[in-house]
């Protein structure tokens, strides 16, 4: 028998609770426990969400918890967190201008490596076999990366993984020698994704090889979906069996994952039978109960805000700034004499080859953050080490929600031109190992002082430009 004794809990304790608690819930950033704010507040000025997606990640949302679809769930209390998914399911079928007759969708990964891996569990199944583009040629962990010496990626440890690989002087993707090797490799799956690639991929061309081996083709457009929401780059929809995606790249969203998959018909015999697609049920349940628990509510319902978002003109506009963008940042490197991968870029990427120089990713990543830069080391083509890379990856997204346009762009190479001049300096006199170049930065008076001076002008300059969010966030 359990009752309430008034006794035990005195007046003025439950009084003392009370206080304690309202002060509790009602601490802000701003409060000393939250010291926390001081390691996040300079990442803002990478800011690329907007304030909507930023406020519905930051709701009360993030507070129920959903195990389940919609109308399937396995708690009470979930109506409205159903019309969220229900909302968010529907706009990313209308974003991509996808039939739901034809099309379905799951928009409950937590990311994109959860999303390729599920993709994976349900529909190839352990040990089967996939094919995706080597990582040091433009691929991605999750696309069954390894090494001679391990398997690096789970989704080369729980599957049979071969890559397909770029021409070693073009940079281009060989389709011809992927379709050999398709033919040999047999696999259930080829990934038509990419992590530092420049160029469209020919998604006809990737159908035709799937055909061949009567395999599956599924996309990953985690890093294009933005421009391929706005029209402004190939859909790989037209041709792909599954197509995933991340959500905050240039899509502008939240940290989250979609996949995509069809419905309907498959293919026809040749004695006329229909083959229909079975993809829905193996990949919703392979991402719950499979593979998760429950969504990320507040991801789902910024998520749905975004999307809707990418169906406005002003969307597309950004996009094609992106590009544009894109273009000059790529037309400025070369006229500076630096080499990128494949000559250039048709997207919103560049990837910088610094090998000419004698120079890494690492010493100039490293150069270019003590000027207040961003950028990221990467592996070009041939490269053997993800750790000292030959390129650096520059993209346009961010700083175009900035508002920055062309000529602001042109800005931007000569600071790049400058840290990597820097870098050259720096590398030439000081030891061989990356852990002597990092040295020489940190305690070199002269290069303090060049680098505070270039610090200095990239602050005057960026400040100029407003940034998307939350003034204080």
């Amino acid at each position: 028998m359990c009752c309430f004794r008034p006794c035990l809990f005195s007046l003025q304790r439950i009084h003392e609770f009370r206080g304690n608690i309202v002060i509790f819930l009602t601490y802000t950033l701003c409060c000393p426990l939250t010291a926390v704010c001081f390691c996040f507040f300079p990442t803002r000025f990478c800011q690329n969400e907007c304030k909507a997606v930023l406020q519905i990640l930051g709701s009360c949302l993030t507070n129920k918890y959903s195990e389940g679809y919609p109308g399937q769930r396995y708690y009470g209390g979930n109506e409205f967190i159903d019309q969220v998914e229900t909302l968010c399911q529907k706009r990313a079928l209308e974003t991509y201008r996808l039939n739901p007759d034809e099309w379905g969708c799951n928009v409950q990964p937590l990311s994109g490596c959860p999303a390729n891996f599920a993709v994976y569990t349900g529909v190839v199944g352990p040990h089967g076999r996939i094919m995706g583009l080597h990582l040091p040629d433009g691929g991605h962990l999750s696309h069954g990366f390894m090494t001679n010496k391990r398997k690096v990626s789970a989704t080369s440890v729980f599957f049979e993984s071969f890559p397909y690989k770029v021409d070693s002087v073009s940079g281009l993707i060989d389709y011809d020698i992927l379709e050999q090797n398709a033919k040999l490799f047999n696999p259930s799956l080829i990934v038509a994704g990419v992590s530092c690639y420049s160029r469209h991929l020919d998604y006809e061309r990737f159908r035709k090889i799937a055909n061949e081996v009567d395999c599956l083709l599924m996309a990953d457009m985690a890093h294009i979906s933005g421009l391929v929401a706005a029209g402004v780059v190939p859909s790989p929809f037209d041709h792909c069996d599954i197509v995933t995606t991340t959500t905050h790249k240039s899509l502008r969203g939240p940290r989250s994952g979609i996949v995509f998959f069809r419905k309907g018909v498959r293919k026809v015999l040749k004695n006329g039978n229909k083959v229909m697609y079975d993809l829905e049920k193996k990949i919703n349940e392979a991402i719950f109960p499979g593979l998760q628990g429950g969504p990320h509510n507040h991801q789902i319902g910024a998520l749905a805000v975004t999307l809707k978002q990418a169906q406005t003109k002003e969307f597309k506009d950004y996009q094609l700034q992106v590009l544009s963008n894109a273009k000059v940042m790529a037309n400025e490197l070369v006229a500076l004499g630096y080499t990128l991968a494949t000559g250039g870029t048709d997207n919103h990427l560049v990837l910088l080859d610094l090998r000419p120089l004698q120079l890494d990713g690492a010493r100039c990543e490293r150069v270019l953050e003590l000027m207040h830069i961003a950028v990221n080391k990467n592996t070009c083509p041939g490269d053997k080490s993800a750790l000292k890379p030959g390129g650096l990856r520059l993209g346009t997204p961010a700083l175009t929600s900035r508002q920055f346009v062309e000529d602001d762009f042109k800005k931007v190479v000569q600071f790049i031109h400058a840290g990597i001049e820097l870098a050259k300096e720096v590398n030439s006199k000081c030891g061989p190992t990356l852990a002597d170049f990092k040295n020489m930065l940190e305690s070199d008076p002269e290069v303090q002082e060049k680098l505070k001076n270039l610090r200095d002008e990239v602050k005057a300059f960026a400040e100029k430009f407003p940034m998307p969010g939350f003034d204080q966030i």
